[in-house]
């Protein structure tokens, strides 16, 4: 007798808990892009704040400052985060029943592209401003690309391992790295000073919307 599918987890009707939080996250990044775009002065001013200290910190210590741009330019770097999104879409279609899953893997991580470079480019937002500058970085600083792109890329992963039954030794070690590369991108981003820390909170709620909102599309219309 033939086995069912293993494309993904069998279907249930949760998929309204992610679209719920997928719905209260975007209202909260829509929230914060709004209060960036009017250039709030509390919030730019606590972001000016924390830069500058983020900023005498990375001079004053070029060793800490070089690891984290290893990290944020080969490790966490967006390239590199969608590279292992495709291996992973490889490996999928490989199991040839999970060419819907593959898929899906691939178009969430290609839109959450398109909705960080498109406002991206309606907020403009400037990057800080150093005349010491530790490392550089091109296009409008809110959202931040790295932040977003880590979001989705662990997000939709820790997701799939928890989805398929992986073991828990598997999934705790997931939940590890995937928090170490969020929260550690973001970290990044702002210690090296191209990025403002709302920029990145703000690349980590919507990163985190998309994946409760691809997470319910899976739910509810994988074949």
């Amino acid at each position: 007798m033939r086995s069912p599918s293993a494309d993904a987890p069998p279907r249930s009707p949760a998929h309204h808990g992610p679209a719920r939080w997928a719905l209260a996250l975007a209202l909260c990044a829509a929230l914060l892009t709004a209060l960036v775009a009017v250039r709030w002065h509390p919030l730019t001013g606590a972001d000016g704040d924390i830069a500058r200290t983020t900023h005498r910190w990375a001079v004053g210590d070029p060793g800490a400052t070089h690891v984290f741009r290893i990290l944020t330019d080969w490790v966490w770097d967006p390239s590199t985060m969608r590279l292992l999104c495709a291996a992973v879409a490889v490996w999928l279609l490989w199991r040839r029943a999970a060419w819907w899953t593959a898929a899906w893997l691939v178009t969430a991580t290609a839109l959450a592209t398109v909705v960080q470079q498109a406002l991206k480019a309606a907020v403009g937002r400037p990057r800080p401003v150093w005349p010491d500058p530790v490392d550089s970085a091109h296009y409008a600083a809110f959202p931040s690309g790295h932040a977003m792109t880590a979001t989705v890329v662990c997000g939709l992963l820790l997701w799939l391992v928890q989805a398929y039954g992986a073991g828990p030794a598997l999934r705790r070690t997931a939940l590890g790295v995937a928090a170490v590369s969020v929260v550690g991108v973001g970290v990044t981003r702002v210690w090296l000073g191209v990025h403002w820390a709302s920029d990145v909170v703000g690349g980590w709620l919507l990163g985190a919307a998309l994946v409760a909102c691809a997470i319910a599309v899976h739910l509810r219309w994988r074949p």
